[in-house]
């Protein structure tokens, strides 16, 4: 339990301190259409900076299939401009039960946030689909919950356990 609770601890600091370089969002030009950079773009600097941190994941383990890391840089996109307490809550919910969003769904704008995180898979796979994303790349966003059904997911899976 104490893994745990470092772990959350460790998100809400790096989600807190998030950036990305200009380098960064430059380089994203050489592998990117323009409509993924869009969807990039709208998304939460700490996501962006997360799904950055999972292309280097999974570019660490000398994954260089552009379908398996565009899911890595986009799998989030659908959470949206939510903030950190929201996220504090929902991961509450997950370890220790829906309790936790039911007690906070009474704060103003919280239940629709707590709603769009539990969403964030759907929501993020169709936002890929709309920015011209490959049929997999959809599939890997999509499923990024589920348990790993093949070796792309699983190494997805391991890339965003570990960002």
């Amino acid at each position: 339990m104490a893994s745990w609770w470092a772990s959350k601890a460790r998100q809400s600091l790096t989600h807190l301190r998030a950036s990305v370089a200009p380098g960064e969002r430059a380089g994203l030009a050489d592998w990117l259409t323009p409509a993924q950079r869009t969807m990039f773009e709208a998304m939460h600097v700490a996501d962006q900076r997360h799904g950055l941190d999972v292309v280097a994941a999974l570019r660490a383990r000398d994954v260089d299939d552009p379908e398996i890391l565009v899911a890595g840089l986009l799998h989030d996109a659908g959470k949206g401009a939510t903030g950190i307490a929201p996220r504090i809550v929902y991961a509450l919910g997950q370890r220790y039960g829906q309790w936790a969003w039911r007690t906070a769904s009474v704060v103003p704008g919280f239940r629709v946030a707590l709603r769009r995180l539990e969403q964030h898979a759907g929501t993020s796979a169709a936002l890929a689909a709309a920015a011209g994303c490959s049929r997999r790349t959809v599939e890997l966003i999509r499923r990024q919950d589920d348990p790993p059904a093949s070796e792309a997911s699983r190494l997805l899976h391991l890339a965003d356990e570990s960002s």
